[in-house]
């Protein structure tokens, strides 16, 4: 059996049951339909930087999206509207490759997002983002096989239902459970292609997030050459071990572990003055504000390197408070305690509840 602690940049995670790696769309609907078919669980898998599977692994089907290659993967055309660009990317692409070739190729919007590890077709689920950009600011539809019907479904953005680090295809796992426990993900959308539009362009979109613009040298809301946002990302992210490094411990992650909690403006008022407040964004509630789930955990007691148990198999980063890592011969089980020491610390300091950003298969943080 594979270990998915092989497929995962946590490094945990037991045996898959059978793992299948299709090399297109038929190969990929057929898995998953043959999988369906006979009752079997079904786990969808890109780049594993968003998962946490537990030691006991995953007694199902593990289909493991093989299309890597972006130069011949990615499509091309004038869409005829203001030099417009459309541009479709197979679902197992990774992310940071098609991100290199938009700012190689001069494809204005990608260049903030730079550096995020994982699959292209992943990047709609969660509507990854950072350093002031979300993924939705270009995603145009999402062409997918529904398991509910049966059949190839393109979703346009309008159906998307994009709001912070969620989508209607992240609310569509239909999840069950195991031994009427543990949350197993079952998505109702298997994402095959992603098409985005943009434009060309040789300055980057404005620049919004106050580090970036301060690594940069500019002024909020300024453009500069994407090829410069794209180098500034790049640093920031290793500086906060967000680069993925074999010989880095610190990057032996899911990324940001905890989403940044939008707060009905009641519970923000609450907060300590100097806590960060920044707007919630598309789809939150009127008056919502968003706050930085590092900042709270930092405050509640929680610093860098922090770790609980015998031993320090399992820590905060020690570049970044929001990453839990594996610092070696960690288990999920490791893992899953510091994730809810940190949980817990930040509920009693301050009465937030941080949701976890990974998906979590036979786990429940």
């Amino acid at each position: 059996m594979t270990s998915l602690a092989d497929l995962t940049t946590l490094r945990v995670g037991g045996p898959a049951r059978d793992i299948v790696e299709p090399g297109s769309d038929d190969d990929m609907i057929d898995a998953v339909r043959a999988a369906d078919t006979a009752g079997i669980p079904v786990l969808i898998l890109g780049g594993g930087s968003n998962l946490l599977v537990s030691d006991a692994g995953f007694d199902g089907v593990v289909v493991r999206d093989a299309r890597r290659d972006a130069e011949a993967d990615v499509s091309l055309h004038n869409d005829g509207a203001c030099g417009g660009l459309s541009i479709t990317a197979a679902a197992g692409v990774p992310w940071d490759a098609l991100v290199e070739r938009a700012v190689r190729s001069q494809w204005s919007g990608f260049e903030a997002l730079s550096g995020i590890p994982g699959s292209t077709g992943a990047t709609p689920v969660q509507n990854v983002g950072a350093y002031g950009a979300d993924v939705s600011e270009l995603v145009a539809q999402v062409r997918t096989w529904d398991r509910a019907t049966q059949s190839v479904r393109t979703l346009p953005l309008m159906s998307l239902g994009f709001t912070y680090r969620d989508s209607v295809l992240k609310r569509s796992m239909r999840g069950g459970a195991d031994d009427g426990a543990v949350w197993q993900p079952s998505p109702r959308y298997v994402v095959l292609s992603v098409t985005f539009h943009t434009r060309m362009a040789s300055l980057s979109a404005p620049v919004r997030y106050a580090q970036l613009a301060g690594a940069l040298g500019v002024e909020q809301g300024a453009r500069v050459p994407i090829t410069d946002v794209r180098d500034a990302v790049l640093e920031l992210r290793r500086s906060k071990g967000m680069l993925l490094d074999g010989a880095d411990p610190d990057t032996w992650s899911a990324g940001s572990f905890f989403t940044n909690p939008v707060l009905e403006a009641s519970a923000a008022a609450a907060l300590p003055v100097d806590a960060p407040r920044f707007p919630a964004g598309p789809g939150a509630p009127e008056g919502a504000i968003k706050t930085s789930a590092a900042w709270l955990i930092e405050h509640a007691g929680f610093g860098k390197g922090f770790a609980v148990g015998d031993g320090v198999r399992a820590s905060l980063s020690t570049k970044h408070a929001l990453a839990l890592t594996n610092r070696g011969g960690a288990s999920a089980a490791d893992l899953t305690a510091l994730a809810r020491a940190v949980r817990d610390g930040v509920r009693d300091a301050y009465g937030i509840d941080l949701v976890p950003e990974p998906v979590t298969v036979g786990i429940e943080i």
